[in-house]
């Protein structure tokens, strides 16, 4: 049976360091600062024989509700109330400090089982501290060291000890073994990718947040509070979405601090295993340079794109659609004809048609076209301009096809590849996409050149 730990504590005591552990992978920020957590994140964890879900949470402060601190702490306690358990965690090498047993008070009123985890426990500095954590009452401490893997069998025990319903073995049923084929073929198929890029205090988090219907992930005034890459399960009007949101880019010669460095390597890998990417665009200024840097991007990487205009309420919406539509094919020639939807993340418009451009991107970036009509195609595009002579000697296109979607890429066949202009190139793009309806999403060609059987 699953269940759901919850690791707390202060600041910089090592908790997204333990989560990376148990996940196996280094999902989360780490770094040397406090606070770099901010928002709760879920994982699928292994410990021997267990498998679970752990949420990574932000470092516990006394801070005013208001402030992002506060918002904060809100977002840990949320985690708190889900969990089945907690795994409350200090730092063995500092000791106990007055913030320790504050939240250790606000953890035993939650009445959910809680396990004592004494971090950087390695070597002879962290033995007092481990010690001193039996003042906190909330029994043995675990001694372990997160970054060396060190006393995760100590913290197995525990957890066995603390949730036995959940963690006894499972007893293997034949029936599970032979289920119906029918009931596998209904298998609900599997979410869409879609990543929320966009440059800072865009509004991507508090998008999600009413597409989820809950304030899950951390908002506020304030630039820049995203920083590691949160996924989310969203189903919207019946379309299941994965979505990540992501920390704000800035260009890049403006990035100095290594953290903000760190948020938007994180962005972009988000943005290389997303299937659609949202680019939210502020309406209060749009189409600035940097947007268009990120679409470019996006095109490069060979994802699907769709344009969310957010605060869309705060602007006049007179002839509104036609100049972004615009504005897009001039600015963004290598996805024409993307969708661009309005919408307001605070006020909950247009997520509807937001999702449904999703969905219907996400086909045709999946499109495959059979190579009776390409070929079709290619016949009358060269029948109506044909490629130009270079050098006295006219470029013969002969044959293309389609290997694979995701994106749309085709593979041309002709007699000089290298001598075929890049304009008659773009020419063939606009073409495919004109006649085979496959707006915003980037489409590959690839030039090659029959062996001759002679050559020899």
């Amino acid at each position: 049976m699953s269940f759901l730990l919850a690791v707390v504590g202060r600041p910089n005591v090592g908790k997204s360091t333990l989560f990376n552990r148990l996940v196996g992978k280094k999902l989360a920020l780490v770094d040397d600062r406090p606070g770099v957590t901010r928002d709760r994140r879920e994982g699928d964890a292994r410990l021997g024989d267990l498998s679970f879900r752990i949420m990574d949470t932000a470092g516990l402060e006394e801070a005013d509700a208001a402030s992002l601190e506060g918002r904060m702490r809100a977002q840990t306690e949320a985690a708190i109330a889900d969990a089945d358990a907690i795994l409350f965690m200090i730092d063995a090498r500092v000791g106990l400090t007055p913030t320790d047993r504050a939240f250790a008070a606000l953890v035993r009123r939650s009445g959910k089982p809680v396990i004592l985890v004494a971090n950087k426990s390695e070597g002879r500095g962290g033995e007092a501290g481990a010690l001193e954590a039996f003042g906190l009452g909330l029994g043995d401490p675990v001694p372990l060291s997160a970054e060396h893997g060190e006393g995760l069998s100590d913290l197995y025990d525990a957890i066995c000890a603390a949730l036995p319903e959940q963690t006894r073995p499972a007893e293997e049923e034949d029936e599970d073994e032979e289920a119906p084929q029918d009931e596998a073929d209904d298998k609900p198929k599997r979410p869409i990718k879609v990543a929320v890029l966009g440059r800072p205090n865009a509004g991507k988090s508090t998008l999600i947040n009413r597409l989820l219907g809950e304030d899950r992930l951390l908002t506020g005034p304030e630039a820049g509070i995203t920083r590691d890459s949160i996924s989310v399960e969203v189903s919207y009007a019946g379309v299941r979405l994965e979505v990540f949101d992501t920390a704000g880019l800035r260009k890049r010669a403006r990035i100095e601090d290594k953290l903000e460095k760190l948020s938007a390597a994180d962005a972009l890998r988000a943005m290389k295993f997303a299937e659609v990417v949202v680019l939210l665009i502020d309406a209060t200024h749009p189409f600035e340079e940097q947007d268009l840097r990120i679409a470019d991007l996006v095109a490069r990487e060979g994802r699907a794109l769709v344009i969310g205009y957010n605060k869309s309420d705060l602007i006049a919406r007179g002839g509104l659609a036609t100049r972004l539509r615009e504005e897009a094919d001039r600015l963004l020639p290598q996805v024409k004809g993307l969708p661009i939807v309005p919408v307001s993340g605070l006020m909950g418009h247009g997520l509807d048609k937001l999702v449904e451009a999703v969905a219907k991107t996400h086909k045709v970036w999946n499109k495959r076209i059979a190579t009776n009509p390409l070929n079709r195609f290619l016949q009358q595009v060269t029948d109506t301009h044909p490629p130009p002579a270079v050098s006295g000697r006219r470029v013969k296109l002969r044959y293309i096809t389609q290997p694979k979607a995701r994106p749309p890429s085709f593979v041309l066949f002709c007699s000089r590849p290298d001598a075929l202009p890049e304009s008659y190139v773009r020419y063939l793009v606009n073409g495919l996409r004109e006649n085979f309806d496959l707006p915003g999403v980037p489409i590959r060609i690839t030039l090659r050149e029959k062996d001759n059987p002679y050559a020899e």
